[in-house]
């Protein structure tokens, strides 16, 4: 019921038009905010950089969770997965309801702290290069390789094979 009455003040405020992914402003709620406005806005810091926020009410949402609301009535449940791995990226098509597992499996690149600078990359203790993959909460280990390239196209190979989510 409240995610109801949530979505129809969403719809009463925004529009959003799926097909790229933006939402505008229906309704004048603030002297800075315009009809026809862009309503969402892209975090440029924080934990939450390269989503888009929505605010709406006095309160800050991160977008692609609104677009949930908005089209189904109701917010998800689960977590939103980017398809394509563009987290600012919020057309309709673009965005699955998945579990934090199958999330995680669509990464797309390294961690920042990642000294290869390649996913599913590390280095060796003897300056070569380690492959290696995790599934529900396991560590398989891939292969040695020379070169922090070869050893990462090791890596997609069993991605792709392992990962249903992925969509590289």
């Amino acid at each position: 019921m409240a995610d109801e009455i949530i979505a129809e003040r969403v719809r009463e405020l925004l529009n959003y038009n799926p097909e790229t992914g933006i939402f505008t402003r229906k309704i004048r709620t603030a002297q800075r905010h315009k009809i026809g406005d862009r309503a969402d806005f892209l975090i440029t810091s924080g934990n939450s950089k390269g989503y888009c926020r929505v605010s709406f009410d006095s309160k800050r949402y991160l977008a692609h969770r609104v677009v949930w609301l908005y089209v189904h009535g109701s917010w998800p449940e689960l977590d939103i997965d980017h398809i394509n791995g563009n987290k600012s990226d919020n057309r309709l098509a673009n965005l699955r309801e998945v579990d934090r597992s199958t999330n995680l499996q669509n990464m797309r690149h390294a961690r920042k702290d990642n000294k290869t600078g390649f996913l599913g990359v590390y280095l060796h203790t003897q300056g070569r290069y380690v492959a290696r993959i995790q599934k529900n909460g396991k560590c398989s280990y891939i292969g040695i390789f020379d070169c922090p390239k070869e050893a990462h196209e090791a890596y997609l190979v069993e991605k792709r094979k392992r990962h249903e989510g992925c969509t590289i």
